[in-house]
């Protein structure tokens, strides 16, 4: 499947998921230290809706996506993003997205929405204490693609990803994608 395709069935996945983990008090703890779980579905959410507006809008100016208010469990939002990306994401990897005065090529923003909402499934899968498994072939493609953005810069002690955590190089796809991204895969809330 092609990166768009791959990011379909993932957000497929999240709707279904933000549905059955609506009662997941929130406050709940994360793996993603930042966030609890109200605080990183609005995080997904937005994102999601910011980066919509980027891939349908004329200029491709991202959306603000601290604005978004999140309705409920917020399924029905990713449910309706998701049928709105269909229609725009095939072509999404030919034109360059804006978040602010930056730019970023169409294919990556796709490869590295496709990464996040892996990992921030994963994440909020974990706070409900339920199971997160997107498909193999899209996670993957997040694992050829992540090592490009968790650069030092980026990874390590009190920045924006925690230092990888070590996993056998047999462990499930999504175990060494989550352990790659800084969280460790054995965590339970």
């Amino acid at each position: 499947m092609e990166t768009h395709e791959e990011l379909d069935a993932v957000l497929a996945d999240l709707g279904d998921l933000l549905a059955a983990a609506a009662h997941t008090p929130a406050g709940a703890v994360t793996p993603c230290t930042d966030f609890d779980f109200a605080t990183l579905r609005q995080h997904v959410v937005g994102w999601m809706s910011a980066f919509t507006e980027g891939f349908s809008a004329d200029d491709h100016q991202c959306g603000d996506a601290e604005a978004v208010v999140v309705v409920g469990d917020g399924s029905d939002q990713v449910c309706d993003l998701r049928a709105r990306l269909a229609q725009v994401l095939p072509a999404a990897a030919e034109h360059p997205v804006r978040i602010g005065d930056a730019e970023m090529p169409g294919g990556m923003s796709l490869s590295m929405i496709l990464w996040e909402y892996q990992v921030h499934g994963w994440d909020l899968a974990r706070a409900a204490g339920m199971d997160w498994r997107p498909a193999e072939s899209g996670v993957n493609e997040s694992l050829r693609f992540a090592p490009t953005m968790l650069t030092p810069d980026y990874q390590g002690e009190g920045k924006t990803f925690a230092p990888a955590v070590d996993v056998a190089n047999d462990a499930p796809a999504i175990d060494r994608l989550v352990a790659m991204s800084g969280r460790d895969p054995k965590w339970s809330a």
